[in-house]
C-alpha cells in the first residue's frame, strides 16, 4: 500500500473511533464526576492502535467496518482502565500519561478506582449494544474476557508485580500485560465480521508479534527518547529495578528483535488479500518515536 493510501486509511479510522468514544457518557446524573474522570482519560488522545485493529480486521473480514465500532470502543474502553489503575500510587505510581496529570493526580484515587472499574463494564455493555448478530456479540465478549481477565491482561500485571529476570519470563509477562489485549482488538474485528478461523489465526499471530515488538520498542524509548516526546516518565522502570529487554539484549539487540517480530507479523497474514495496511502498520510501529 503506498504511503499516502496508508495514511488516509488510518486518518478515517482514527477520527471515527475519536468521534464514537465522544459521543459516550456525555449526560450529566448526580454522579456527573465519575462520568468526567472516565471521559478525561478516555479522551486523552494515544495512538488508538488497538481500536484501529479491530476495524481493520473487520475490514478484511467483508463487513463495513463502521459496524464494528462498538467492539473498537470496548477494547480501548479497557486499554483506558487499565491505564487508570496502572498509573495509581499501588501500581507504577505515575504522575503523567500523554504528556498530561494521571487521572487519579486529577480526580484523586478513589474515583480513578472507580472510573477503571465503570470502564470495564462499559466495554461489555458496548458489545452486548452492538448491532451484530447474537453469535458475533457472544464471541466478541468470550474474546474481550480472555484478552483482559485472569488468563490475559490482569495475568500480566501479576507477573510484572512479581519481576521477571530472563527471556522467556520477560516475555510470557509482556504477552500477557501488553499483547493479550492487542490480540484481543485484532480477534473483536473477526468476530464483527463473524470471519472464517484461517483470519483469526492470521489475526492473533500477527498481533501477537507486533505486541511483542510494541513491548521491546517500549523498553528503548525508555532509555532513549525524551520526557516531553513520549509524553510520560522515562526511565521508571530502571528506577523500579525492573528488568528490560534492554537490560537483556542492549539497544542493538532490541532493535534486531523488533525487525524479526515485525517481519513474523507480516509473514502471518500471507494468503489474506489486502493485508496491505497492516504490513505497513507493523513497520511503522516498529520505528515509532513516542
Amino acid at each position: 500500500m503506498k504511503s499516502e493510501l496508508y495514511e488516509k486509511r488510518m486518518t478515517l479510522y482514527r477520527a471515527a473511533v475519536e468521534e464514537y468514544l465522544d459521543l459516550l457518557f456525555t449526560d450529566k446524573p448526580t454522579y456527573s464526576a465519575l462520568f468526567d474522570s472516565m471521559r478525561y482519560s478516555l479522551l486523552a488522545g494515544g495512538k488508538r492502535i488497538r481500536p484501529i485493529l479491530t476495524l481493520e480486521f473487520a475490514n478484511l473480514g467483508g463487513v463495513d467496518w463502521r459496524s464494528a465500532l462498538p467492539y473498537a470502543a470496548a477494547v480501548e474502553m479497557v486499554h483506558t482502565y487499565s491505564l487508570i489503575h496502572d498509573d495509581l500510587p499501588c501500581m507504577d505510581d505515575d504522575d503523567l500519561r500523554r504528556g498530561r496529570p494521571t487521572n487519579h493526580i486529577v480526580y484523586g484515587e478513589t474515583m480513578a478506582v472507580l472510573a477503571g472499574d465503570a470502564l470495564q463494564a462499559e466495554a461489555f455493555a458496548s458489545i452486548a449494544g452492538a448491532d451484530c448478530s447474537d453469535a458475533s456479540r457472544a464471541r466478541a465478549a468470550a474474546v474481550l474476557a480472555r484478552a483482559c481477565g485472569a488468563r490475559g491482561m490482569v495475568a500480566g500485571q501479576v507477573l510484572d508485580i512479581s519481576g521477571a529476570s530472563d527471556e522467556a519470563a520477560l516475555t510470557q509477562l509482556h504477552a500477557l500485560k501488553t499483547g493479550a489485549l492487542i490480540c484481543g482488538a485484532a480477534e473483536l474485528g473477526c468476530a464483527a465480521a463473524e470471519a472464517d478461523e484461517k483470519l483469526f489465526s492470521a489475526a492473533h499471530e500477527y498481533a501477537a508479534q507486533i505486541g511483542l515488538a510494541f513491548q521491546i520498542r517500549d523498553d528503548v524509548l525508555d532509555v532513549t527518547a525524551s520526557e516531553t516526546v513520549l509524553g510520560k516518565p522515562i526511565g521508571s522502570d530502571k528506577e523500579e529495578g525492573k528488568t528490560t529487554f534492554v537490560d537483556l539484549f542492549g539497544v542493538d539487540g532490541c532493535r534486531a528483535r523488533i525487525l524479526a517480530c515485525t517481519e513474523a507479523a507480516k509473514r502471518a497474514l500471507d494468503g489474506i488479500d489486502g493485508a496491505d495496511f497492516l504490513c505497513e502498520l507493523a513497520d511503522r510501529l516498529a520505528t515509532r518515536e513516542m
